[in-house]
């Protein structure tokens, strides 16, 4: 996985050159990106998309919390009671997450304090690749630092001068799973109103005719406030996968709270989280030429998947973890070690090598050869 010490593509433009190259600003408009005059059936599925991922969450939510993440024991009392609509009452509509005052002020507390985090802190200043339109843009990389301050007062806030639980996540789970819900879907219709409004960007938007379509995948591919402040980054990065490692903690502290110890699996289930996220932010530099920031544009899938479908369903075996108690042997704990760690480590060198390929424009050496790759062109 070495790579020739050569100079790299100019990924570092100065501002002056973030304009559009003159050579693409003629391939702007409705010859470049995704879909346009989409099918009905595409405008269906979307709907479909729009509508049922909430309701999965918190079918997901309703399950883990009232029927030990089982799926089948909600549909077995549904059965039992011959699918009355009493019985739909008691097992699944009671059981909903409710709305409440301290889930929502608890909820932007966190987003307002990871928005001045990352407004605030010192980044370094990363690049990413070209838009359709010509751009280069700046990225502020501080994620890390922003991680650590975020857990470090956490824990000092609990433990030394108990301003909160521990457990205050696990705590409040089902309003805050609502207060992100709204926040979730504010983001969606504000991101497209900004599209039509004040883009960042007028020349990299996609319209494909379809509200639906547009809603789901979004117009602007940069939607921005200002020179830096970017909504893809931020809100993959900070309400989403800072909150990833925080969620997990706090489901740790809850089971302590239950059962008056942290089980082995429980620690695992951290660790190897944590070696993901901690490696995330380590590389965010990297992520600026992932497919979401590189090619996505910002609506539904991006704004409420970040902010609800990433902490809720990427977190859900700590979730299981509280209510289902497993403390592994220690062949298994270390054969579970052993395998995340393995998956850890070729997942890092497959990106390692992706990302020296594009820097480098394919010239270097991958496994001790020239790196082999394929230049795509793309057409609509």
């Amino acid at each position: 996985m070495s790579s020739r010490q050569r100079k790299p593509v100019n990924t570092e433009a100065k501002e002056t050159k973030n304009e559009l190259a003159p050579n693409l600003k003629a391939q702007t408009g409705k010859t470049w990106g995704r879909d346009r005059d989409i099918s009905y059936i595409t405008v269906l599925f979307s709907t479909l998309i729009l509508c049922c991922c909430p309701l999965l969450v918190i079918v997901f939510w309703v399950n883990c919390t009232h029927y030990q993440c089982s799926l089948y024991e909600p549909i077995y009392l549904l059965q039992l009671r011959g699918f009355s609509k009493e019985a739909f009452d008691s097992v699944v509509l009671q059981k909903l997450p409710q709305f409440a005052w301290d889930g929502l002020k608890i909820y932007v507390s966190w987003l307002s304090f990871q928005a001045i985090l990352y407004a605030v802190l010192p980044a370094k200043i990363g690049y990413g690749q070209q838009t359709p339109a010509g751009y280069i843009l700046p990225y502020k990389v501080n994620g890390l630092l922003a991680w650590f301050i975020t857990h470090i007062l956490f824990l000092v806030g609990a433990f030394y001068f108990n301003w909160w639980d521990a457990s205050i996540v696990h705590d409040n789970w089902g309003s805050l799973l609502i207060a992100a819900n709204i926040y979730g879907y504010f983001l969606t219709f504000f991101s497209y109103a900004k599209a039509y409004i004040m883009p960042s960007h007028p020349e990299d938007r996609k319209f494909s005719g379809s509200f639906i379509y547009d809603l789901l995948m979004g117009i602007e591919m940069n939607p921005r406030f200002g020179k830096y402040w970017d909504f893809k980054l931020f809100h993959n990065g900070r309400p989403g996968i800072i909150a990833w490692t925080l969620i997990n903690l706090s489901f740790a502290a809850a089971q302590y709270n239950q059962i008056g110890y942290v089980t082995n699996s429980m620690i695992l289930l951290n660790f190897l989280h944590a070696v993901y996220v901690l490696d995330f932010f380590y590389n965010e530099d990297w992520y600026l030429r992932t497919i979401d920031i590189a090619h996505d544009h910002f609506g539904f899938y991006l704004a409420w998947g970040d902010t609800v479908w990433l902490p809720w369903m990427y977190t859900v075996q700590s979730h299981y973890l509280v209510r289902n108690t497993i403390d592994l042997s220690t062949p298994y704990f270390l054969f579970v070690l052993a395998v995340g760690l393995s998956g850890y480590y070729i997942f890092r060198a497959v990106n390692h090598q992706k990302d020296v390929v594009r820097r480098m424009n394919g010239e270097c050496i991958i496994w001790g050869k020239p790196a082999r790759y394929i230049k795509t062109h793309f057409v609509t």
